[in-house]
C-alpha cells in the first residue's frame, strides 16, 4: 500500500487549515466601516457647508433688506450686509461666498412665487451664498475623491421681504401697558398689542376678527367677572411680541419732514417748495391764515413755550413741525396734513375737547393725519379719529367717549390708556401709509 510522502502530508495539512481566516474576513470588514465611516464624513461636512451657506444668506438677506431701509443706496446696504458675510464666514477661510453681484434687491409675489429684481426696491431682496471650483472654494471631499468627487459645488439661496404686521395698520400698539376700562367696542380686524400686558375693565365687546395680544395671555389684567362680561376676548387672545420700529425712528421721521424727504411727505405736500419758518408773538395763536397749504411750516413756540393751535374750521393740507409742547383748541379739526414736535413733555400734544383727526369720509382714500412726537399725548373727553394715526415716543392717554370706527393707528413706546364708551374698527382703507415701520420675514 502507498502512503503519502511526507512534504505531500504536509501540503494536504496546509490547504486543510482554517486558522486566521477570520483576520482576512476583519480585514474586509474594517474595509467596508472604514469607507462606510468616511462617506459619513463626507456627507456630515457637505451637510455642515451647506448649512453654513444657507445661514450665510439668510443672515445677508435679513441685513441688506434691513439696512436697505434706512440706505438710499444700496450699495451701501450691500457693503454693510457683507461686512456681516466677513465676520461669520472669513474669505481667507472660505473665499468669497457671497459677493456684491450675489445680493439683488426687488420685489416679491408670494402668490406666484416670483422674485423681480429692481435696484430701487426696499420690498425684498434676493442672495446666492456659494462655494464653487470657478470661485475656488469648493467643498472638499474624503473619501468621495475615490469615485472621482473631489471637490464639490454648492448653491443656496434666500429671499426676504417686507411686511407690515396688521396691528400696526390699524390698532393700538404699546410698549408698555394696554388699559382698557368699561363699554367699548371694537369691531372685526381691529387690534390691541402690548409687548407688556392688557388691562381691561367690563362690558367691552370684541367681533369675530379682533385681536388682543401680548407676550403672555397669562398676564392679561382682568375683573372676576371679565371673561364673562367681555364678550369675544377669548377668542381674540393671541401671544406674541414686536419690536417697535415705528417708535424707535420717530427722530428720523420728523428730521425728515424738517428737510422735506420724499418718503415721508404725502402728496399733497409739494417736496420742492421752500420750508416756511414761522415765529409767533406770546399771544398768537396759530391758525390756517398763517400757513401756506401744502408746504412743510417750521414753527416756533409761543408763550410759556407752548404752541397753540386754534382754527374755526380745520387746519388743513400742511406739515407743522416744531420743539413746542402743542396745544389743541377746542373742537379742532386736522385733515390731510401731518403734525410733529420734539418736545419730549409728558403732555407734549394734548387738547381740551373734541379734537378730530382725518375726515368722516366712510373710509375713502385721503382726508387722514398724523401726529408724531417725542414725548406724550393726553386728550379729554370727544377724541374722533377718522384714517389718521398717533405715533409717540411716551405713553398715549384718552378719556371717554373716543371714536375711530373709521380707521385709528396708536403706537406708543410708553403705555396707551381709554376709559370708557369707545368704539374702534378696521377701516382697511383710506388710512396714511406714511410712517409705517417695515419688519422682515424668509420668504425661501
Amino acid at each position: 500500500m502507498n502512503t503519502p510522502s511526507h512534504t505531500s502530508n504536509h501540503i494536504w495539512q496546509f490547504t486543510k487549515n482554517d486558522e486566521g481566516a477570520i483576520t482576512i474576513f476583519g480585514m474586509f470588514l474594517f474595509a467596508a466601516i472604514v469607507l462606510v465611516g468616511g462617506l459619513a464624513i463626507d456627507m456630515h461636512n457637505l451637510m455642515n457647508a451647506r448649512t453654513q451657506l444657507q445661514v450665510s444668506a439668510d443672515m445677508t438677506a435679513h441685513a441688506a433688506l434691513y439696512r436697505r431701509d434706512f440706505e438710499s443706496d444700496p450699495d451701501k446696504a450691500k457693503a454693510q450686509a457683507l461686512a456681516l458675510v466677513e465676520a461669520t464666514m472669513p474669505s481667507a477661510e472660505y473665499g468669497k461666498v457671497i459677493q456684491a453681484s450675489d445680493i439683488t434687491f426687488g420685489k416679491y409675489d408670494r402668490d406666484t412665487e416670483t422674485f423681480t429684481p429692481n435696484a430701487n426696491s426696499k420690498a425684498a431682496v434676493h442672495v446666492y451664498s456659494t462655494r464653487l471650483n470657478s470661485k475656488s472654494n469648493p467643498v472638499s471631499t474624503f473619501v468621495l475623491r475615490i469615485l472621482g468627487f473631489v471637490n464639490y459645488d454648492m448653491t443656496v439661496q434666500s429671499v426676504f421681504t417686507t411686511f407690515r404686521p396688521t396691528c400696526f395698520l390699524e390698532g393700538f400698539v404699546s410698549e408698555g401697558r394696554i388699559d382698557i376700562q368699561s363699554n367699548n367696542g371694537f369691531k372685526n380686524g381691529f387690534c390691541l398689542h402690548s409687548n407688556d400686558y392688557v388691562s381691561l375693565n367690563s362690558n367691552n365687546t370684541f367681533e369675530t376678527g379682533t385681536i388682543v395680544s401680548m407676550p403672555d395671555t397669562d398676564d392679561l389684567d382682568l375683573p372676576r367677572s371679565g371673561w364673562k362680561t367681555n364678550d369675544g376676548l377669548d377668542a381674540a387672545l393671541r401671544e406674541g411680541a414686536y419690536r417697535l420700529r415705528t417708535v424707535n425712528k420717530l427722530p428720523a421721521y420728523i428730521q425728515g419732514l424738517r428737510d422735506r424727504v420724499p418718503e415721508y411727505l404725502p402728496d399733497n405736500i409739494h417736496t420742492l417748495d421752500p420750508v416756511e419758518y414761522l415765529t409767533l408773538k406770546n399771544s398768537d395763536k396759530l391758525t390756517m391764515a398763517d400757513l401756506t397749504p401744502n408746504r412743510v411750516h417750521v414753527v416756533g413756540c409761543g408763550k410759556n413755550g407752548v404752541l397753540t393751535i386754534n382754527e374755526a374750521t380745520a387746519i388743513s393740507d400742511v406739515v407743522i413741525v416744531t420743539d413746542c409742547t402743542i396745544k389743541f383748541g377746542q373742537a379742532l379739526r386736522i385733515e390731510n396734513s401731518i403734525i410733529a414736535t420734539t418736545h419730549t413733555d409728558p403732555k407734549s400734544m394734548n387738547s381740551s375737547s373734541s379734537l378730530t383727526l382725518g375726515k368722516n369720509d366712510g373710509c375713502a382714500e385721503g382726508g387722514g393725519s398724523v401726529l408724531l412726537t417725542l414725548g406724550g399725548i393726553q386728550f379729554t373727553s370727544k377724541i374722533n379719529i377718522y384714517g389718521s394715526r398717533m405715533i409717540a415716543a411716551g405713553n398715549i392717554e384718552f378719556s371717554a367717549n373716543a371714536d375711530g370706527i373709521e380707521g385709528a393707528s396708536l403706537v406708543a413706546g410708553g403705555e396707551i390708556s381709554g376709559t370708557s364708551n369707545m368704539n374702534m374698527g378696521f377701516c382697511g382703507t383710506g388710512m396714511p401709509n406714511l410712517f409705517e415701520a417695515e419688519y422682515f420675514r424668509l420668504a425661501y
